[in-house]
């Protein structure tokens, strides 16, 4: 499984933090997951369900509520209808970058949020819940010792799973203005009600409103023994792998394939530069890399310096080259492995040096292991021809532009 960071707008110029749970190979399906009530995309079960979820072939997107965790924004400013907002500018975000949502799954209060937002999602083919409650207003009974002040000072300060969060009258009454039977009846597509049977946190009867509220196709599952947070990892894997196996059959048959190569133009990199030492994140059209420096120069050598990546994109590229030639040719090539060296040199003479300009050139060692005992004299030199013509050592080669403007956001 492999992991990928992202950001999204919320539509109310915050952004939000999230990741990206992809599967070993081609996805199932979009999925997108939303987390109980002052929790996070980094919860155990809100990692375990995805990752579960990604295990059976599903890729999955799980996000912080503007915020929360890593999110932007002010929790106190939040009501039930910004986290309904919030998913749906999630599920539209996933649409236009990656593949539509098919499948939504909410934890907790999520899954009264997931109810709600699958009207706006018309990509939703099947919708889950985990311990939800049948309206957001249950909320309400975490707040009973604040409640009188918030309704006289229009804000408290409560205390919720060991952290101290800002509640506003707003927020309570936006809590009784969703009329969930009549979201739940209008739902239009296949339900999962998954509860524990003793969740003294939302009663298992929540579970039987939604269930009785529904129309079919509806399923009910029974999380027997589990508490409220599935803080036993073993019931967040078996919500996560029994909603993964579920919802197939609902969904699109012929889902976007992730692992389709990128366009060859236009790809775009994004460098996240180190607020201190040399460590830098890299996203390499949505894949994660590291670059570093050795420890002798400053840095802690948990990646290649920017020179290694330089040197193992012209490898890589190299190779499929080499690659595409000899499966077009039908030669015996069996793997070609290419290894590279790069240093300055001086030189005697060069074509444009001057007095006031150093004599010295970027100098690129590449050597080619061509593996394939039935190839001959004559295929390896020509393919040792064909490695110089790559499209990344042709543009090393060429004259190349580069244009720095100023990001204004």
């Amino acid at each position: 499984m492999q992991t990928r960071t992202l950001t999204f707008d919320n539509g109310r110029g915050h952004k939000l933090a999230a990741r990206l749970d992809l599967p070993a190979g081609r996805p199932r399906g979009q999925a997108l997951f939303a987390h109980c009530f002052t929790c996070s995309k980094n919860l155990h079960a809100s990692t375990a369900v995805s990752r579960a979820l990604a295990d059976v072939g599903y890729s999955v997107l799980r996000f912080d509520f503007t915020g929360l965790g890593s999110s932007e924004g002010q929790f106190a400013d939040t009501q039930f209808s910004t986290n309904v907002e919030d998913l749906v500018a999630a599920g539209r975000m996933l649409e236009r970058d990656h593949q539509a949502p098919q499948l939504l799954v909410g934890h907790s209060l999520g899954g009264a949020a997931v109810l709600r937002a699958a009207a706006s999602l018309p990509s939703v083919r099947a919708v889950a819940t985990i311990a939800a409650p049948a309206h957001p207003g249950h909320v309400e009974r975490l707040l009973v010792g604040a409640r009188e002040q918030i309704e006289s000072q229009g804000r408290a300060e409560v205390e919720l799973a060991g952290r101290r969060f800002t509640i506003t009258k707003r927020f309570l009454e936006d809590l009784g203005a969703h009329p969930m039977r009549e979201a739940i009846a209008g739902l239009g597509r296949a339900l999962l009600v998954m509860h524990a049977p003793l969740d003294d946190t939302v009663g298992i009867d929540n579970a039987t409103q939604i269930f009785t509220a529904a129309r079919h196709p509806k399923s009910f599952v029974s999380l027997d023994g589990a508490d409220h947070l599935l803080g036993d990892r073993r019931d967040a894997v078996f919500a996560g792998t029994t909603i993964g196996n579920w919802a197939a059959r609902y969904l699109d048959p012929t889902p976007v394939d992730l692992d389709a190569p990128a366009p060859a133009q236009g790809e775009e990199v994004v460098v996240r530069g180190p607020t201190s030492g040399f460590r830098t994140e890299i996203d390499a059209t949505g894949h994660p890399l590291v670059a570093d420096e050795p420890k002798a120069m400053g840095g802690t050598n948990t990646g290649t310096g920017p020179y290694g990546l330089l040197l193992a994109g012209l490898g890589a590229c190299t190779a499929m080259t080499l690659r595409m030639y000899a499966d077009r040719k039908g030669w015996p090539l069996t793997r070609a492995d290419v290894r590279l060296r790069h240093d300055k040199v001086h030189v005697t003479d060069c074509e444009g040096c001057t007095e006031d300009r150093p004599r010295k050139l970027d100098h690129i060692e590449r050597r080619l292991d061509l593996h394939g005992d039935a190839l001959t004299p004559q295929q390896r030199a020509r393919l040792v021809e064909i490695a110089d013509r790559c499209p990344v050592h042709r543009t090393l080669e060429s004259e190349i532009r580069i244009e720095t403007t100023l990001d204004d956001e």
